[in-house]
């Protein structure tokens, strides 16, 4: 019986089988369990029903249904007579209707979840009279909250904290893309659903605006890809390099090549980019000892962004891979080279049959995050090139990265349902990317193999 009591319970049984004390928590919250004992615990339940009420009868029930057409009254200009001037009425403001929608929707899922969770305590606590089992003090409950229950007393600021900064902010971004929100026809103030229609534009390959966003899209994936591919790689070599024994002064090149991350990216990147404007110290330097006759365009050709973008990325990302591959090659067991020396293997096959497998078993996550990391590298790209060189007529440069392009739609254009739309479907893209290949890894499918 014990079991059953701690066991859960389906809340059709506890209404079914419950007293009527129980059936009295259905229309009243906490009054069942106020009837049973624990008066404390149901007095506070039955004040956070009365809240609730108040609530939805003055600001909750409004937004929730000014929801359907996010505002009807727009800001005018009315003629005072009396003061002979202009006034403007505030009109709706349809950014806080939606934000106050959202809200009321999570507070009455948050409601019914307590109003369910109540009437099982309720039948809970039935079922430990009926059995003579003893009924926790409002005392004892607190208690424990530091003790059986200390997980419930933990984790309740973090799951607040995710639910008010992660979960509502991103509800209200993807229900932007489902909007007219942007400064295109003034609907900056004042705006209504219109469905997937910004979806359809983006994913259109006719329009302008699906052209370009094939268009990044596709430089956004070759981006990740190389930076990734190429950091890892040279990164191990170099690694491997100094890990070597005929190396000498090992914690002298690691010293150097560290340096890069000690400095701060947005500096060394600043840097960068004034050197090699077209009248930066590099075209300078090369022009007065007589190599070019005119300034190398490092940001201002396409093909030459791309390229100047992806070797700065190298000599910021390749420190990076590098500590992380020391680490792991000092983690081989030794006794694995020399089993395959002794068998006559060279030091190609011992690469190629030992410490690339170790490797990739023991990185693929790192690999995993480092290609969702380089498709949201915002700083290297908008710190060197800043998305650029730009078409006219395009909202997206040649270089930007989706997560670049939606900055600029957001920011600087006030594009703001077509931004919501793009971070939907990079959210889309690398959920699938990183789910789909992790588990499609070794170090998802044997978890085991090298330990």
């Amino acid at each position: 019986m014990e079991n059953k009591m701690q066991s859960k319970i389906p809340l059709s049984k506890a209404i079914a089988a419950g007293d009527i004390q129980t059936k009295l928590s259905i229309p009243f919250m906490g009054l069942g369990i106020f009837l049973k004992g624990q008066k404390i615990k149901g007095c506070l339940i039955f004040l956070l029903e009365v809240a609730f009420v108040l609530y939805m009868a003055t600001s909750g029930g409004y937004a929730l249904s000014m929801l359907p057409s996010l505002g009807n009254s727009a800001q005018q200009k009315v003629w005072n007579e009396a003061k002979q001037i202009y006034e403007y009425s505030a009109g709706d403001n349809s950014q806080l209707i939606l934000l106050s929608g959202i809200v009321t929707c999570f507070v009455i899922v948050g409601f019914i979840l307590l109003w369910i969770m109540q009437i099982k305590q309720a039948y809970r606590l039935q079922l430990q009279k009926e059995n003579n089992v003893h009924v926790k003090t409002f005392a004892e409950d607190i208690r424990s909250l530091f003790d059986e229950n200390l997980h419930i007393t933990l984790m309740s600021l973090p799951c607040i904290g995710i639910l008010v900064f992660n979960i509502v902010p991103l509800v209200y971004m993807i229900s932007m893309a489902f909007t007219s929100y942007s400064k295109e026809d003034n609907h900056l103030q004042l705006f209504g659903w219109n469905g997937l229609v910004q979806f359809q534009r983006v994913l259109n390959f006719g329009g302008n605006i699906g052209r370009q966003f094939w268009h990044v899209l596709a430089w956004t994936v070759v981006w990740a890809l190389v930076a990734t591919f190429l950091n890892y790689v040279m990164g191990m070599i170099l690694a491997m390099i100094i890990n070597r024994k005929e190396t000498k002064a090992k914690g002298f090149w690691r010293f150097c090549f560290v340096l890069s991350i000690a400095v701060p990216q947005f500096v060394s990147l600043m840097i960068m980019n004034i050197m090699l404007q077209p009248s930066g110290a590099i075209n300078v330097l090369l022009q007065n000892h007589g190599l070019i006759s005119g300034p190398l365009p490092f940001f201002t050709d396409a093909m030459w962004a791309r390229v100047t973008i992806i070797l700065i990325n190298l000599w910021v990302g390749i420190p990076y891979t590098m500590l992380q591959v020391t680490g792991i090659l000092q983690n081989i067991p030794s006794e694995l080279y020399e089993a395959a020396r002794m068998d006559g293997a060279g030091p190609v096959k011992i690469f190629m049959k030992i410490t690339l497998p170790y490797m990739l078993f023991v990185t693929t996550p790192y690999l995993i995050t480092s290609f969702v990391g380089n498709i949201n590298n915002f700083n290297v790209i908008y710190l060197l090139s800043g998305g650029g060189p730009t078409y006219v007529g395009d909202t997206a440069g040649q270089t930007d990265l989706l997560v670049t392009w939606l900055y600029k739609l957001t920011i600087d254009q006030q594009y703001y349902n077509l931004g919501a739309v793009i971070g939907i479907l990079t959210f889309v893209i690398l959920t699938v990317v990183t789910l789909v290949t992790y588990r499609r890894s070794k170090s998802y499918k044997n978890e085991e193999a090298f330990m």
